[in-house]
């Protein structure tokens, strides 16, 4: 956790007074179920201790201040609470925009302002999340502040809506879901189509989980996002020629098979089919964890990493050798790619007493090919979103 003097410090600073409240939102790795949250399927995530924390005071006035700790040369941002929209030149501030919006939309006018110091410890563009930890963080400030009592589902449903409406970014409700839903020493198993979940027991005393991060930009993820929701959609229209599915999560691996045909396209085969398997492997891979069976466990993470490769194309060269390289350590269990892909990071289950040789080893053999060493880190679970204070 950082530093909370330093951050009630930074706040004075920034405002010329005493913060009142410090708030914390974790961010978030998949162990598995990769692209499956907008095809109806399942999703295994646990909630990390890297995250994004606020100091916030509410003020008179209906203006919200804004400063960001990791982007200090953008200074204050500024936007009304009774004239809220999209603009290109917020930036980062679009997000709280965007929350506070449909917050007013569904629990009325909201008489107070607030300005707020914001400091993230995720990695930029490291695929763990950090825009949905700022959404369900401005949601649980507003709930605190305002004393809504909003839910953690509805939280994460606003954060999602802010996503696909606000920014127009098709994505699905994973993220949001844990960020607001977490309970440490535990991953969430989660079914989109009707948000039922489970808290499974996340607790491996002889492994760690960690997290390869490639460094590399995250090239054309939003557009690519987009395309392949789209892909996955018009699969869906092409089946229903002899089936009645809203989502390919719906579908068995055996329906897919025997109905595959009527896909038609190549390219849009092997997209359905990489939703209908990993939705099955999640599903599998969750049985294997309560079963303590982490061989199995492992050896479908690695079945997914190739899908997202081979099936869904959304791994680049740099994440690609991560996970292979993890793959000749000894002592590693499983490891893919996590995230929406383009970039960002991998995830490895790897035995206690191999840690640092994995470690060397897999920085080694990357910077070997591109040049530059990634960076590696341990991931502990971590609890939901909340005041700290």
């Amino acid at each position: 956790m950082e530093d909370k003097k330093q951050l009630f410090e930074q706040f004075e600073k920034v405002f010329d007074y005493e913060g009142e409240n410090l708030y914390f939102s974790p961010g978030r790795i998949n162990l598995i179920g990769e692209h499956t949250d907008y095809n109806g399927g399942k999703v295994f995530p646990c909630a990390i201790t890297v995250g994004t924390y606020a100091v916030v005071s509410k003020t008179e006035n209906k203006e919200v201040r804004a400063f960001s700790g990791n982007f200090p040369e953008l200074g204050i941002s500024s936007f009304s609470l009774e004239n809220i929209s999209y603009e290109e030149k917020s930036g980062w501030t679009n997000y709280l925009k965007g929350m506070l919006l449909y917050i007013q939309e569904l629990t009325g006018e909201i008489t107070e302002g607030f300005d707020v110091y914001i400091y993230g410890t995720i990695p930029n563009g490291a695929s763990l999340s950090s825009s949905a930890s700022l959404e369900v963080l401005v949601g649980v400030i507003a709930n605190d502040l305002y004393e809504l009592d909003l839910s953690g589902e509805t939280l994460a449903k606003l954060g999602q809506r802010v996503e696909n409406d606000f920014l127009g970014l098709n994505t699905g409700i994973m993220d949001q879901f844990i960020i607001a839903n977490a309970k440490k020493d535990h991953a969430l198993f989660l079914n989109t189509e009707t948000l039922e979940y489970k808290q499974i027991p996340l607790k491996l005393p002889h492994h760690k989980i960690v997290i390869m991060n490639s460094m590399a930009k995250r090239e054309l993820v939003d557009s690519e996002y987009n395309t392949r929701r789209q892909q996955c959609e018009e699969a869906v229209t092409r089946l229903n020629e002899a089936l009645s599915i809203s989502t390919l999560g719906e579908l068995t691996i055996e329906e897919f098979e025997e109905n595959r045909y009527l896909i038609d396209d190549e390219v849009l085969e092997k997209r359905a089919k990489h939703a209908v398997y990993e939705n099955v492997r999640t599903e599998q891979a969750t049985e294997a964890l309560k079963k303590d069976e982490l061989e199995e466990f492992g050896r479908l993470m690695d079945e997914s990493h190739l899908s997202l490769h081979e099936d869904y194309e959304v791994t680049i060269p740099e994440t690609d050798l991560l996970v292979r390289s993890a793959w000749e350590q000894p002592g590693t269990i499983g490891a893919r790619m996590t995230g929406g892909g383009f970039g960002g990071c991998c995830i490895a289950l790897v035995e206690n007493d191999q840690v640092e040789s994995f470690k060397t080893n897999v920085k080694d053999a990357f910077e070997e090919v591109f040049h530059y060493q990634p960076e590696i880190y341990l991931a502990e679970t971590e609890e939901q979103s909340r005041k700290l204070n």
